[in-house]
C-alpha cells in the first residue's frame, strides 16, 4: 500500500485536492481533525496536557479550548510543548489507520484486499516531521494573493491574521522543493488532470 502526504500553506486548496482524491476512492486521514479527536479521547494526551496546562485543561471531561489557547499565547515555546504531546500521538494513529485501510472486506465477506493508496492531509507535514510516515508528498500551492483571499473569505479573518498564520508555515518554495510532486491550484490550472498524472506516476501506471 502506498501512503501519500498532501500538504500546502493556508489557502492553497489542499482540502479541495483531498476531496478529489476521495472522489477517486482514496481514503484520506485529516491530521487536524484527528488531532482534535485525540486531544479529547486519548487518555495519555489528557494526562500530559493536564500536567502541562493544569487541571483546567479539561472541564467536565471536555477539552477547555480557551485555557489551551491562553497557554499557547502565553509563550512562543508553549506551542512546541503541546505539539510535542499531540504530534507523536497523531503519527501513531495515522500509521494504525493506514494499516486498517489496507485490510477491508468486500461485500461483507471475509476476503481481505489491499487498498492501493491512502492519503494524509497535513498542513504542517514538514514542520511536524510527518513526511517520514508517508511514501510520497504532494504540495498544493497557489499565488500568495490567491491564498490570502481564499483564507480571509473562508475564515472571515483579516489580512493581518492570515499573514500571522502564514509566518508559522514554510513558504511554498520550500514545500515544493521538499515534496515529490506539486499541484498548482490557482483557479485556472486543471486540477483533475494534475491529480491523475501524479497518481499514475505514484502507482507506476502507463
Amino acid at each position: 500500500m502506498i501512503k501519500v502526504g498532501v500538504t500546502g500553506g493556508i489557502g492553497s486548496g489542499k482540502t479541495f485536492v483531498c476531496n478529489r482524491l476521495k472522489d477517486r476512492g482514496i481514503p484520506v486521514y485529516n491530521c487536524d481533525d484527528e488531532a482534535k479527536r485525540l486531544m479529547q479521547e486519548d487518555p495519555n494526551i489528557r494526562e500530559q496536557l493536564c500536567s502541562l496546562v493544569g487541571n483546567r485543561a479539561y472541564i467536565n471531561g471536555c477539552l477547555n479550548k480557551p485555557a489551551i489557547a491562553e497557554f499557547l499565547f502565553a509563550s512562543p515555546d508553549n506551542g512546541k510543548k503541546i505539539n510535542g504531546i499531540v504530534h507523536p500521538a497523531v503519527k501513531r494513529d495515522f500509521i494504525k489507520w493506514a494499516e486498517q485501510q489496507g485490510r477491508h472486506h468486500i461485500g461483507g465477506g471475509s476476503t481481505a484486499t489491499s487498498t492501493p493508496i491512502v492519503a494524509q492531509e497535513c498542513a504542517l507535514l514538514f514542520e511536524a516531521g510527518f513526511q517520514d510516515t508517508v511514501d510520497a508528498v504532494i504540495t498544493v500551492h497557489a499565488p500568495i494573493e490567491v491564498r490570502m483571499e481564499r483564507a480571509m473569505r473562508r475564515d472571515n479573518a483579516t489580512r493581518q491574521q492570515i499573514e500571522a498564520r502564514m509566518l508559522q508555515q514554510l513558504d511554498d518554495e520550500e514545500k515544493i522543493s521538499r515534496a515529490d510532486y506539486s499541484i498548482i491550484n490557482d483557479g485556472k490550472a486543471d486540477i483533475e488532470q494534475q491529480i491523475d498524472n501524479i497518481l499514475k506516476l505514484i502507482t507506476n501506471q502507463p
